[in-house]
């Protein structure tokens, strides 16, 4: 199996939104998106899967210091060599590529979120990272763009924070920060015991309305001479903004349920998208 079979292979047992956003690519970008998404995938992976923090933190470790080896194109690892071609290609910078790893680190000792600088600090590791190496696979990069792929990282990682309340709180996890939590009443015990509340419907509706503030920001700096070549992420902001929005219309029911839209929802909010309609 070649690199690039073995990243096309791990994109597409992801299953996820975003990878079928790079059907809308051209091969040559596409084949690059597939070794960049394979790449977080493999680091991500870690802290989902490993058991043992420990362990988990070793394999970080070994993939922090193969960026380097990455970079001078002596990577034995098939999602090494994939990346490298798609770094001398897109010219990718490689302290996003750390970033990543750095926001999956964090992922292994969380608890909770002291401030909602910390959280914007996180989310711009663990998303803002991939939306700026993501936005110069798809087209030229530019100040305005990396802005614009910074402002709608942290919009959809919000998302993922918003629809993933309860799922984090099994694991023992809290990344609504606490300045959010104590305004509304709120404790660490009521997230992770799961209690529903009236303060707790109304800080996830505070978090709500500044995810759709980042996804404003977000639209109003990408450039419209780079909105054409900035599609899949385009497409990727509209599934989850309509996600965002079918949160809301379920009054937050998030401490039970992984709120998701279905296929066909998903593919008409996505072909609107891809058709040039802004995620508005």
């Amino acid at each position: 199996m070649s690199p690039q079979e073995y990243c096309r292979d791990k994109t597409a047992q992801a299953g996820s939104s975003f990878t079928a956003a790079f059907r809308l690519l051209p091969a040559e970008r596409r084949e690059s998106m597939e070794a960049l998404y394979a790449f977080c995938r493999e680091v991500d992976d870690i802290a989902d899967d490993c058991s043992d923090p420990s362990v988990a933190a070793i394999k970080l470790a070994w993939w922090r210091n193969e960026i380097d080896v990455i970079a001078r194109g002596e990577s034995q690892h098939p999602v090494g060599r994939a990346l490298h071609a798609a770094q001398i290609k897109h010219d990718l910078p490689q302290n996003d590529l750390y970033a990543v790893i750095d926001g999956v680190s964090r992922d292994l000792h969380i608890r909770t979120m002291p401030s909602w600088e910390e959280l914007d600090a996180y989310c711009d590791r663990v998303a803002g990272a991939v939306g700026r190496l993501s936005s110069r696979v798809f087209g030229a990069s530019s100040p305005e763009v990396d802005a614009y792929a910074s402002e709608l990282g942290l919009a959809l990682q919000y998302t993922n924070i918003l629809r993933d309340v309860g799922g984090d709180a099994r694991q023992g996890r809290i990344y609504l920060p606490d300045p959010l939590l104590l305004s509304h009443g709120l404790s660490h015990e009521d997230i992770l015991l799961r209690r529903p509340s009236g303060g707790l419907t109304e800080a996830l509706s505070e978090l709500a309305r500044r995810a759709h503030d980042r996804y404003d920001r977000a639209l109003l700096l990408l450039p419209a001479q780079a909105r054409a070549a900035q599609r899949p992420g385009l497409v990727m902001a509209a599934v989850y903004r309509d996600l965002l929005r079918t949160i809301e219309q379920s009054d937050f029911d998030v401490l039970n349920q992984r709120i998701s839209l279905g296929p066909a929802r998903k593919a008409w909010v996505a072909g609107r998208a891809a058709l040039g309609l802004l995620p508005r």
